[in-house]
Protein backbone atom coordinates (compact mmCIF):
# COMPACT_ATOMS: atom_id res chain seq x y z
CA UNK A 1 0.00 0.00 0.00
CA UNK A 2 2.77 2.39 0.87
CA UNK A 3 4.44 1.55 -2.53
CA UNK A 4 1.41 2.16 -4.32
CA UNK A 5 1.09 5.81 -2.67
CA UNK A 6 4.73 6.93 -3.57
CA UNK A 7 3.76 5.82 -7.53
CA UNK A 8 0.66 7.66 -7.41
CA UNK A 9 2.50 10.61 -5.62
CA UNK A 10 5.32 10.57 -8.64
CA UNK A 11 2.88 10.42 -11.33
CA UNK A 12 1.12 13.59 -9.91
CA UNK A 13 4.05 15.52 -9.56
CA UNK A 14 5.12 14.59 -13.16
CA UNK A 15 1.47 15.63 -14.66
CA UNK A 16 1.44 19.13 -13.20
CA UNK A 17 4.94 19.71 -13.90
CA UNK A 18 4.04 19.28 -17.68
CA UNK A 19 0.94 21.01 -16.76
CA UNK A 20 3.30 24.40 -15.94
CA UNK A 21 5.56 24.16 -18.54
CA UNK A 22 3.10 23.98 -21.27
CA UNK A 23 0.93 26.93 -20.10
CA UNK A 24 2.87 28.75 -18.17
CA UNK A 25 6.53 28.61 -19.43
CA UNK A 26 7.54 31.30 -21.85
CA UNK A 27 8.71 30.70 -25.44
CA UNK A 28 11.87 30.83 -26.53
CA UNK A 29 11.24 31.11 -30.27
CA UNK A 30 13.36 34.01 -31.26
CA UNK A 31 10.68 35.05 -33.69
CA UNK A 32 7.97 35.45 -30.81
CA UNK A 33 5.97 31.93 -32.03
CA UNK A 34 4.14 30.45 -29.19
CA UNK A 35 4.59 26.85 -29.41
CA UNK A 36 1.44 26.00 -27.01
CA UNK A 37 -0.47 27.92 -30.16
CA UNK A 38 1.26 25.67 -32.59
CA UNK A 39 -0.30 22.84 -30.45
CA UNK A 40 -3.69 24.06 -30.53
CA UNK A 41 -4.73 23.76 -33.92
CA UNK A 42 -1.74 25.31 -35.70
CA UNK A 43 -3.57 28.62 -35.98
CA UNK A 44 -1.05 30.58 -33.98
CA UNK A 45 1.88 29.69 -36.05
CA UNK A 46 -0.20 30.35 -39.08
CA UNK A 47 -0.39 33.85 -37.65
CA UNK A 48 2.92 34.09 -36.89
CA UNK A 49 5.12 36.68 -38.46
CA UNK A 50 8.22 35.15 -39.53
CA UNK A 51 11.42 37.53 -41.34
CA UNK A 52 12.52 36.45 -44.55
CA UNK A 53 14.91 37.87 -47.43
CA UNK A 54 13.93 37.55 -50.89
CA UNK A 55 14.79 38.12 -54.36
CA UNK A 56 12.82 39.33 -57.61
CA UNK A 57 12.61 37.05 -60.97
CA UNK A 58 14.59 38.85 -63.64
CA UNK A 59 15.37 38.02 -66.87
CA UNK A 60 18.97 37.79 -68.79
CA UNK A 61 20.88 35.93 -71.15
CA UNK A 62 21.99 33.16 -69.67
CA UNK A 63 24.82 31.05 -71.10
CA UNK A 64 24.53 27.15 -71.55
CA UNK A 65 27.08 25.24 -70.52
CA UNK A 66 28.61 21.78 -70.58
CA UNK A 67 31.22 20.86 -67.89
CA UNK A 68 34.20 18.40 -68.35
CA UNK A 69 37.48 17.43 -67.41
CA UNK A 70 40.78 18.14 -69.39
CA UNK A 71 44.08 17.49 -70.38
CA UNK A 72 46.08 20.12 -71.12
CA UNK A 73 48.94 19.30 -74.50
CA UNK A 74 50.84 21.34 -76.42
CA UNK A 75 49.48 22.23 -80.13
CA UNK A 76 52.65 20.62 -81.49
CA UNK A 77 55.60 18.72 -79.96
CA UNK A 78 59.12 17.24 -81.35
CA UNK A 79 61.56 15.16 -79.72
CA UNK A 80 65.04 17.01 -81.58
CA UNK A 81 67.35 13.90 -82.54
CA UNK A 82 70.23 13.84 -85.07
CA UNK A 83 69.67 12.13 -87.90
CA UNK A 84 74.10 11.76 -88.67
CA UNK A 85 76.16 10.15 -86.18
CA UNK A 86 79.04 11.99 -84.66
CA UNK A 87 80.49 13.96 -81.60
CA UNK A 88 78.67 16.59 -80.54
CA UNK A 89 81.26 19.92 -80.63
CA UNK A 90 78.58 22.76 -79.48
CA UNK A 91 74.75 23.24 -77.83
CA UNK A 92 73.62 26.76 -78.78
CA UNK A 93 70.56 26.77 -76.81
CA UNK A 94 69.72 27.13 -73.46
CA UNK A 95 66.77 24.87 -71.22
CA UNK A 96 63.42 26.59 -71.40
CA UNK A 97 64.54 28.85 -74.11
CA UNK A 98 61.97 29.87 -76.62
CA UNK A 99 62.97 29.40 -80.59
CA UNK A 100 61.73 29.66 -83.48
CA UNK A 101 61.98 27.50 -86.52
CA UNK A 102 65.22 27.47 -88.16
CA UNK A 103 67.39 28.57 -84.94
CA UNK A 104 70.95 27.09 -84.64
CA UNK A 105 70.11 24.16 -81.42
CA UNK A 106 73.70 22.04 -82.13
CA UNK A 107 76.54 21.43 -83.54
CA UNK A 108 77.65 17.76 -84.97
CA UNK A 109 81.46 17.51 -85.63
CA UNK A 110 81.49 18.13 -89.79
CA UNK A 111 84.92 17.16 -90.66
CA UNK A 112 84.31 13.41 -92.18
CA UNK A 113 81.04 14.43 -93.80
CA UNK A 114 82.70 17.23 -95.27
CA UNK A 115 85.60 14.70 -96.70
CA UNK A 116 82.94 12.47 -98.13
CA UNK A 117 81.67 15.20 -100.22
CA UNK A 118 85.15 16.44 -101.57
CA UNK A 119 85.45 12.38 -102.14
CA UNK A 120 82.14 12.43 -104.24
CA UNK A 121 83.20 16.03 -106.52
CA UNK A 122 86.41 14.52 -107.06
CA UNK A 123 84.81 11.10 -108.17
CA UNK A 124 81.78 12.84 -110.74
CA UNK A 125 84.99 15.28 -112.14
CA UNK A 126 86.93 12.01 -113.07
CA UNK A 127 83.86 10.30 -114.56
CA UNK A 128 82.88 13.25 -116.59
CA UNK A 129 86.64 13.66 -118.33
CA UNK A 130 86.35 9.81 -118.98
CA UNK A 131 83.00 10.75 -120.72
CA UNK A 132 84.10 13.32 -122.83
CA UNK A 133 87.05 11.24 -124.36
CA UNK A 134 83.87 8.61 -124.90
CA UNK A 135 81.92 11.01 -126.58
CA UNK A 136 85.15 11.97 -128.93
CA UNK A 137 85.36 8.44 -129.50
CA UNK A 138 81.33 7.92 -130.09
CA UNK A 139 81.78 10.92 -132.80
CA UNK A 140 85.16 9.64 -134.97
CA UNK A 141 83.69 5.75 -134.78
CA UNK A 142 80.34 6.81 -136.38
CA UNK A 143 82.15 8.86 -139.05
CA UNK A 144 83.66 5.78 -139.81
CA UNK A 145 81.14 3.54 -139.77
CA UNK A 146 79.11 5.44 -142.04
CA UNK A 147 81.87 4.79 -144.25
CA UNK A 148 82.47 1.73 -144.05
CA UNK A 149 85.95 2.26 -142.50
CA UNK A 150 85.36 0.38 -139.60
CA UNK A 151 82.96 -2.20 -138.36
CA UNK A 152 79.09 -1.33 -137.30
CA UNK A 153 80.47 -2.92 -133.67
CA UNK A 154 82.82 -1.06 -133.19
CA UNK A 155 80.55 2.19 -132.85
CA UNK A 156 77.63 0.64 -130.97
CA UNK A 157 80.18 -0.06 -128.37
CA UNK A 158 81.50 3.28 -128.11
CA UNK A 159 77.38 4.33 -128.06
CA UNK A 160 77.57 2.28 -124.99
CA UNK A 161 80.40 3.34 -123.19
CA UNK A 162 79.22 7.12 -123.54
CA UNK A 163 76.11 5.71 -121.70
CA UNK A 164 77.41 3.98 -119.55
CA UNK A 165 79.76 6.94 -118.67
CA UNK A 166 76.66 8.81 -118.39
CA UNK A 167 74.85 6.89 -116.00
CA UNK A 168 78.57 7.10 -113.94
CA UNK A 169 77.87 11.11 -113.48
CA UNK A 170 74.78 11.18 -112.90
CA UNK A 171 75.47 8.55 -110.01
CA UNK A 172 78.27 10.60 -108.95
CA UNK A 173 75.78 13.84 -108.71
CA UNK A 174 73.55 11.30 -106.34
CA UNK A 175 76.16 10.75 -104.33
CA UNK A 176 77.51 14.61 -103.98
CA UNK A 177 73.88 15.39 -103.14
CA UNK A 178 73.26 12.47 -100.54
CA UNK A 179 77.08 13.95 -99.12
CA UNK A 180 75.59 17.44 -98.81
CA UNK A 181 72.64 16.11 -97.15
CA UNK A 182 74.68 14.52 -94.55
CA UNK A 183 76.48 18.14 -94.02
CA UNK A 184 73.68 19.52 -93.46
CA UNK A 185 72.24 17.24 -90.78
CA UNK A 186 75.74 17.71 -88.64
CA UNK A 187 73.95 21.96 -88.38
CA UNK A 188 70.64 20.77 -86.05
CA UNK A 189 68.55 23.67 -86.30
CA UNK A 190 64.66 24.14 -84.88
CA UNK A 191 62.01 22.55 -86.88
CA UNK A 192 59.07 24.05 -84.90
CA UNK A 193 58.14 27.26 -83.15
CA UNK A 194 57.84 26.49 -79.40
CA UNK A 195 59.79 26.32 -75.94
CA UNK A 196 62.53 24.09 -75.10
CA UNK A 197 62.56 21.67 -72.56
CA UNK A 198 65.55 20.07 -70.36
CA UNK A 199 68.59 19.02 -72.35
CA UNK A 200 69.24 15.58 -72.27
CA UNK A 201 72.68 15.19 -73.78
CA UNK A 202 76.09 17.53 -73.00
CA UNK A 203 78.60 18.67 -75.19
CA UNK A 204 81.69 15.70 -76.32
CA UNK A 205 79.22 12.89 -76.37
CA UNK A 206 78.94 10.79 -79.06
CA UNK A 207 75.47 10.62 -80.77
CA UNK A 208 73.82 8.55 -83.01
CA UNK A 209 70.73 8.64 -85.30
CA UNK A 210 69.43 5.70 -83.48
CA UNK A 211 69.07 7.08 -79.66
CA UNK A 212 66.19 7.15 -78.76
CA UNK A 213 66.11 10.23 -76.43
CA UNK A 214 67.70 12.59 -78.68
CA UNK A 215 69.08 16.15 -78.23
CA UNK A 216 66.08 18.26 -76.67
CA UNK A 217 62.12 18.30 -76.68
CA UNK A 218 60.34 21.42 -78.19
CA UNK A 219 56.78 22.46 -77.14
CA UNK A 220 54.73 24.91 -78.39
CA UNK A 221 52.97 26.34 -76.18
CA UNK A 222 50.93 29.55 -77.83
CA UNK A 223 48.80 28.32 -78.89
CA UNK A 224 48.19 25.38 -76.71
CA UNK A 225 45.14 22.42 -76.80
CA UNK A 226 43.04 21.14 -74.30
CA UNK A 227 41.33 17.43 -74.75
CA UNK A 228 38.67 17.11 -72.84
CA UNK A 229 35.82 14.12 -72.38
CA UNK A 230 31.88 14.83 -72.63
CA UNK A 231 28.78 12.24 -72.35
CA UNK A 232 28.05 10.33 -75.18
CA UNK A 233 24.60 12.24 -74.31
CA UNK A 234 25.98 15.49 -74.97
CA UNK A 235 27.06 14.82 -78.50
CA UNK A 236 24.03 16.95 -80.35
CA UNK A 237 24.46 20.19 -78.26
CA UNK A 238 28.57 20.31 -78.79
CA UNK A 239 28.02 19.09 -82.34
CA UNK A 240 25.04 22.26 -83.28
CA UNK A 241 27.99 24.35 -81.10
CA UNK A 242 30.55 23.19 -83.46
CA UNK A 243 28.42 23.58 -86.74
CA UNK A 244 27.52 27.16 -85.77
CA UNK A 245 31.05 28.00 -85.09
CA UNK A 246 32.99 29.80 -82.58
CA UNK A 247 31.79 27.26 -79.66
CA UNK A 248 33.42 29.16 -76.18
CA UNK A 249 35.50 26.79 -74.20
CA UNK A 250 36.74 27.90 -70.74
CA UNK A 251 39.43 26.54 -68.99
CA UNK A 252 39.37 26.49 -64.84
CA UNK A 253 41.46 25.67 -62.39
CA UNK A 254 40.51 22.17 -60.86
CA UNK A 255 39.26 23.38 -57.54
CA UNK A 256 36.97 25.60 -59.65
CA UNK A 257 34.00 24.14 -61.28
CA UNK A 258 31.84 27.55 -61.90
CA UNK A 259 34.18 30.86 -61.98
CA UNK A 260 32.08 33.69 -59.80
CA UNK A 261 33.93 36.37 -62.18
CA UNK A 262 36.48 36.44 -64.92
CA UNK A 263 39.85 35.81 -62.80
CA UNK A 264 38.90 32.36 -61.77
CA UNK A 265 39.22 31.87 -65.81
CA UNK A 266 42.71 30.37 -66.53
CA UNK A 267 41.90 31.32 -70.53
CA UNK A 268 39.34 31.46 -72.98
CA UNK A 269 39.16 29.50 -76.23
CA UNK A 270 37.24 27.61 -78.63
CA UNK A 271 36.10 24.27 -79.88
CA UNK A 272 38.16 22.57 -82.61
CA UNK A 273 36.95 19.57 -83.27
CA UNK A 274 35.25 16.46 -81.96
CA UNK A 275 36.66 12.90 -82.31
CA UNK A 276 35.05 10.14 -85.02
CA UNK A 277 34.03 8.01 -82.79
CA UNK A 278 32.60 7.33 -79.31
CA UNK A 279 34.82 5.54 -76.97
CA UNK A 280 32.44 2.07 -76.36
CA UNK A 281 34.28 1.49 -73.40
CA UNK A 282 33.19 4.68 -71.08
CA UNK A 283 30.42 6.12 -73.02
CA UNK A 284 32.34 9.23 -73.64
CA UNK A 285 33.07 11.63 -76.77
CA UNK A 286 36.77 12.77 -76.59
CA UNK A 287 37.04 16.91 -77.65
CA UNK A 288 40.04 19.23 -78.51
CA UNK A 289 39.85 22.98 -77.94
CA UNK A 290 42.55 25.93 -78.57
CA UNK A 291 43.23 28.37 -76.32
CA UNK A 292 45.70 31.51 -77.05
CA UNK A 293 47.60 30.81 -73.73
CA UNK A 294 49.01 34.50 -74.01
CA UNK A 295 49.55 34.26 -70.74
CA UNK A 296 50.95 30.85 -70.09
CA UNK A 297 48.18 29.18 -67.95
CA UNK A 298 47.84 26.48 -69.77
CA UNK A 299 51.02 23.94 -69.58
CA UNK A 300 51.34 20.33 -71.35
CA UNK A 301 50.30 17.52 -69.23
CA UNK A 302 48.02 19.52 -67.16
CA UNK A 303 43.90 18.55 -65.67
CA UNK A 304 42.04 21.37 -65.84
CA UNK A 305 38.34 21.80 -65.52
CA UNK A 306 36.44 22.68 -69.16
CA UNK A 307 33.28 24.52 -69.51
CA UNK A 308 31.86 24.27 -73.46
CA UNK A 309 29.15 26.63 -73.97
CA UNK A 310 26.71 25.53 -76.49
CA UNK A 311 23.77 27.89 -76.66
CA UNK A 312 22.25 31.38 -75.01
CA UNK A 313 19.45 31.36 -73.98
CA UNK A 314 17.67 34.90 -74.43
CA UNK A 315 16.08 37.09 -71.87
CA UNK A 316 15.33 33.78 -69.55
CA UNK A 317 13.72 34.40 -66.10
CA UNK A 318 16.06 33.57 -63.33
CA UNK A 319 15.60 33.09 -59.78
CA UNK A 320 18.47 31.58 -57.21
CA UNK A 321 18.81 27.96 -57.11
CA UNK A 322 18.08 28.39 -53.04
CA UNK A 323 14.74 29.38 -53.83
CA UNK A 324 13.71 25.85 -55.45
CA UNK A 325 11.83 23.52 -53.33
CA UNK A 326 11.00 20.20 -53.98
CA UNK A 327 8.53 18.23 -52.79
CA UNK A 328 5.32 15.38 -54.47
CA UNK A 329 4.03 17.68 -56.83
CA UNK A 330 7.46 18.70 -58.37
CA UNK A 331 9.56 21.85 -57.67
CA UNK A 332 8.28 24.83 -56.21
CA UNK A 333 8.58 28.52 -55.21
CA UNK A 334 7.59 30.74 -52.12
CA UNK A 335 5.84 33.92 -53.74
CA UNK A 336 5.87 37.34 -51.22
CA UNK A 337 2.68 39.05 -52.32
CA UNK A 338 2.20 42.44 -51.58
CA UNK A 339 -0.02 41.98 -48.59
CA UNK A 340 3.28 40.55 -46.33
CA UNK A 341 1.92 36.90 -47.22
CA UNK A 342 3.92 33.88 -49.07
CA UNK A 343 1.76 31.69 -52.29
CA UNK A 344 3.24 28.62 -52.31
CA UNK A 345 3.48 27.74 -56.18
CA UNK A 346 5.07 24.78 -58.52
CA UNK A 347 7.09 26.08 -61.11
CA UNK A 348 8.67 24.61 -64.20
CA UNK A 349 12.40 24.97 -64.48
CA UNK A 350 14.97 24.68 -67.24
CA UNK A 351 19.25 25.00 -66.81
CA UNK A 352 20.64 25.58 -63.66
CA UNK A 353 24.00 25.95 -62.40
CA UNK A 354 25.64 27.09 -58.89
CA UNK A 355 24.09 30.74 -59.23
CA UNK A 356 20.88 30.92 -60.75
CA UNK A 357 18.06 28.67 -62.18
CA UNK A 358 16.18 29.08 -65.24
CA UNK A 359 12.28 29.03 -64.62
CA UNK A 360 10.11 27.96 -68.44
CA UNK A 361 6.66 28.63 -66.41
CA UNK A 362 4.96 29.79 -63.19
CA UNK A 363 6.35 33.03 -62.40
CA UNK A 364 6.76 36.75 -63.85
CA UNK A 365 9.08 39.02 -64.17
CA UNK A 366 9.44 41.17 -60.66
CA UNK A 367 7.51 38.56 -58.78
CA UNK A 368 9.61 38.12 -55.35
CA UNK A 369 10.67 34.29 -54.30
CA UNK A 370 11.53 33.91 -50.78
CA UNK A 371 15.36 32.95 -50.20
CA UNK A 372 15.73 32.77 -46.41
CA UNK A 373 13.03 31.09 -44.15
CA UNK A 374 11.68 29.05 -46.39
CA UNK A 375 11.83 26.06 -44.18
CA UNK A 376 9.17 27.68 -41.62
CA UNK A 377 7.13 28.70 -44.68
CA UNK A 378 3.56 27.40 -45.61
CA UNK A 379 0.69 28.98 -48.22
CA UNK A 380 -0.98 32.29 -46.61
CA UNK A 381 1.86 32.51 -43.87
CA UNK A 382 2.71 36.33 -42.94
CA UNK A 383 6.02 37.48 -43.83
CA UNK A 384 8.35 40.37 -43.07
CA UNK A 385 11.02 41.30 -45.64
CA UNK A 386 14.16 42.02 -43.79
CA UNK A 387 17.58 43.87 -44.67
CA UNK A 388 19.76 41.39 -46.29
CA UNK A 389 22.64 43.47 -44.87
CA UNK A 390 22.98 43.36 -41.33
CA UNK A 391 23.46 46.09 -39.23
CA UNK A 392 26.46 47.76 -38.06
CA UNK A 393 27.01 47.42 -34.29
CA UNK A 394 28.72 49.93 -32.60
CA UNK A 395 31.85 49.29 -30.96
CA UNK A 396 31.60 49.54 -27.00
CA UNK A 397 32.79 52.47 -24.92
CA UNK A 398 36.40 51.65 -23.90
CA UNK A 399 35.96 51.02 -19.88
CA UNK A 400 37.82 53.90 -17.90
CA UNK A 401 40.92 52.78 -16.54
CA UNK A 402 40.85 53.21 -12.61
CA UNK A 403 44.18 55.37 -11.00
CA UNK A 404 45.95 53.68 -8.44
CA UNK A 405 46.58 56.08 -5.26
CA UNK A 406 49.93 57.71 -5.40
CA UNK A 407 51.86 56.31 -2.30
CA UNK A 408 53.84 58.83 -0.54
Amino acid sequence: MRRLLIVLLIVAAGAGGWWWWSHRAPSADPSGEDPAAGRRGGVGRANTVVPVLVSPATTKDVPIYLDGIGTVQASAAVTVKTQVDGQLIAVNFKEGQDVKAGDLLAQIDPRGYQASLDLATAKKAQDEANLANARIDLNRYAKLAANAYTSAQQADTARATVAQLEAQVAQDQAQIDTAKVNLGYTTVRAPIDGRIGLRLVDPGNIVHASDATGLCTIATLTPITVVFTLPQQSLPQASRALRRGHAEVLALPQDVDRPTSSSAVLDTGELLVIDNSVDSTTGTIKLKAIFPNAALALWPGGFVNVRLRVETVKDALTIPPVAIQRGPQGTYVYVAKADNTVERRVVQIGAQDGQIVIVTSGLTVGENVVTDGTSRMIDGRKIRIADPTPAATSAPAPRPQRQRPQQN
